[in-house]
């Protein structure tokens, strides 16, 4: 990946690619908590279901276009790609960092 993005998010980025959920859910924080489209998914467990039903089975991929930084968190613009109605969607990803790790991630369309 050519951005400079925290390594978290990074890592996070990069096993999305491979759609590999374990590897997506390492740079999490235990109690992260995930908010997609308004919906709140706490912990890993939560996280874990999300991938699984959500992202896995329609191969959803987030590819990054733009990276900024807004009242301390990391904002990513880019576009989702995917088995699913409308892909590519455009996505902006909210990423809030603690302790080395991703605290939260919000997604919206």
């Amino acid at each position: 990946m050519s951005m400079n993005l925290p390594k978290p998010i990074a890592d996070y980025i990069e096993a999305n690619a491979r759609l590999d959920i374990d590897d997506m859910l390492q740079p999490f924080l235990h109690d992260a908590v995930f908010i997609d489209n308004g919906k709140h998914f706490q912990g890993h467990a939560a996280i874990r279901q999300l991938f699984a039903e959500e992202v896995l089975p329609v191969k959803a991929i987030f590819t990054p276009a733009t990276v900024w930084a807004e009242g301390g968190d990391v904002v990513i613009d880019g576009s989702a790609d995917g088995d699913f109605p409308g892909s590519p969607l455009r996505f902006t990803y909210r990423f809030t960092l603690a302790n080395g790790a991703i605290k939260s991630l919000e997604t919206k369309v």
